[in-house]
């Protein structure tokens, strides 16, 4: 019996909708290659990892600092991050937003739903995941302020995704 629950709580909104099946799309790709990779006895983790890194390198660098209005700013990533169809696709709550800590909590995952429409077994759904989630951790590396600290996930048994992105302190 799966540990998982991952039921959404916007149900009725086109947009979203929309939204969500496309990142279940994405998510059935990669659950898909990752399972015929293993199949065929090929561990393709640390590959997904640095391409699903590379991504969120990408997105930090050309989606959300190009169209923050302060640069190296939490209160202005915040912003940009956290648009209200990326709000409601995630059944997202945020938890604090404020100049050294943005925290958000995902009371339902695309990904997650995908991966369970799969068959995938627990343990799989928390490892891709946990790579997915590599696309977030660069996205805070690729600014130099920013640090990310995931406290929980769907995918392990949660009851929400507790995403974190926070103001370097200084040493």
């Amino acid at each position: 019996m799966s540990k998982i629950k991952n039921v959404p709580i916007t149900t009725d909104n086109e947009k979203v909708n929309i939204n969500r099946n496309a990142i279940e799309h994405r998510a059935t790709w990669m659950g898909l290659m990752m399972d015929e990779a293993k199949k065929a006895g090929i561990d393709l983790v640390p590959v997904a990892r640095k391409a699903v890194g590379r991504t969120g390198c990408f997105h930090g660098l050309n989606v959300y600092k190009k169209n923050m209005k302060k640069e190296e700013d939490l209160l202005s990533f915040a912003e940009v991050f956290s648009s209200e169809l990326t709000l409601k696709s995630f059944d997202m709550d945020i938890v604090k937003r404020t100049a050294d800590e943005f925290i958000l909590e995902f009371h339902y995952c695309p990904l997650v739903s995908a991966w369970q429409k799969q068959g995938l077994s627990d343990e799989d759904i928390d490892l891709y995941c946990d790579i997915a989630m590599d696309g977030d951790r660069r996205i805070a590396e690729s600014f130099d302020t920013f640090e990310f600290d995931l406290r929980g996930t769907i995918a392990k048994g949660e009851k929400v995704c507790t995403v974190c992105f926070l103001k370097k302190q200084k040493k």
